[in-house]
């Protein structure tokens, strides 16, 4: 029996297919330094779990509100507008099982089959997967270097803008580059949005994952809060991943939408785990920022040894927890010229696993630099330095 034509169109998290060559490499005997997975090995806070404890010793294990329990859409507001500089009521706040689902329901509730949509490339692989799925045309606006890291190609942006164009992905501290814009590349965008009535997609998953400095939401700027829904996810900030907590916050009109789909597609998300969010928002914040701490002395370690690595080009980034460097003089220097083959290399020659451009989106005409990304949040920083330290040692022989 045949299956529906719409799931050829269906991409996938391709991270998880270099986490299957690098666990096939281990299986056979060798040691692994996974900088491939976007994952933190660090303990969710002590205030998030004792929370969850409690929920679940106090019978939060049935049915809650589809839009999320009262409490946690309060917080989750009150935490919003205090970072953003924003007015959203607790109305304005969809809770979601996890961030990835705001990017399949924004599109469900904008775009029509046949619309197109703008997203980031290389950017997170599922924004072209759920758009091309959903029956959109998936229309890829590209980044280009800079000294300080990279930037939107807004001239680019501005070209692929026609009538049938009805909303922008926008990652602002992106993965997987690690690019945070400029007070006027994010101004530009919103100008674009609001010039040619564009909905936005805000993917704010890093906001607070930083190191200096302050995170602006492009929703905070005028005229944007009503056209924005930003993608707001527990797991980075709270090293939660596998919890599956995040929520929508979306005008009004979306955010009824989309309440409306949570009932149609998981009822609620995990009743008990939403009082730990909650926990989480209002309690105490020092294992928040043990653990921002501890990411930043990673970032350090594998910026110090990728920046003395023959070949290899990087800007140090505030934000995240990735470095995108370019690796094409090292390819030239060992005599490889495919990115996933430089990848697979790597890996039996030193045990360093890494996701490359190729994982993040289709590359685009014209791109003649090759470029890794290096996820630096699953290891600790003596594996970091043995790691890189290993894959300096290849490159340099």
């Amino acid at each position: 029996m045949a299956l529906a034509e719409r799931l050829s169109r269906l991409g996938t998290e391709t991270a998880f297919t270099v986490s299957l060559a690098a666990s096939e490499w281990g299986a056979k005997g060798h040691r692994i330094f996974p900088f491939h997975l976007g994952d933190i090995d660090l303990a969710t806070p002590r205030v998030i779990t004792d929370a969850m404890t409690k929920a679940i010793a106090d019978g939060k294990t049935g049915y809650c509100p589809g839009a999320g329990i009262p409490v946690l859409r309060e917080a989750l507001a009150d935490d919003v507008n205090a970072r953003r500089g924003t007015s959203y009521s607790p109305d304005a706040v969809v809770v979601q099982p996890g961030g990835k689902p705001v990017i399949t329901k924004f599109l469900q509730a904008v775009m029509n089959p046949g619309d197109e949509v703008l997203y980031p490339n290389p950017g997170f692989p599922i924004y072209e997967s759920q758009i091309e799925y959903l029956g959109g045309v998936a229309k890829a606006y590209r980044y280009v270097p800079t000294e300080r890291g990279f930037a939107i190609d807004l001239d680019q942006v501005r070209s692929l803008i026609t009538p049938r164009t009805r909303a922008i992905i926008y990652n602002d501290l992106q993965n997987p580059i690690s690019a945070e814009s400029t007070d006027a590349e994010r101004e530009a965008v919103a100008q674009l949005a609001i010039e040619h009535d564009l909905w936005v997609l805000s993917d704010e998953a890093y906001f607070e994952m930083r190191y200096s400095g302050t995170s602006t939401s492009i929703a905070s700027l005028p005229g944007m809060a009503e056209r924005t829904v930003i993608l707001y996810t527990f797991s980075k900030k709270f090293a939660m991943t596998g919890w599956r907590l995040g929520a929508a916050i979306a005008p009004p009109e979306v955010a009824r939408v989309i309440s409306t789909m949570n009932t149609n597609n998981e009822s609620c998300t995990t009743h008990f785990i939403q009082y730990a969010g909650a926990a989480g928002l209002t309690g105490d914040q020092s294992e928040v920022t043990a653990s921002r701490d501890t990411l930043r002395g990673r970032r350090d370690a594998a910026f110090d040894v990728l920046s003395q690595t023959p070949g290899v080009r990087l800007a140090k980034p505030e934000s995240t927890f990735y470095l995108f460097p370019d690796v094409t003089e090292v390819m030239e220097r060992k005599g490889i010229d495919e990115v996933n083959a430089f990848a697979t290399e790597a890996l039996h020659a030193t045990g360093v696993s890494f996701c490359t451009r190729k994982h993040f989106g289709r590359p685009q005409p014209g791109e003649d630099r090759h470029y890794v990304r290096f996820a630096y949040s699953g290891l600790p920083e003596e594996d970091i330095r043995e790691g890189l330290g290993l894959l300096k040692q290849w490159i340099e022989s």
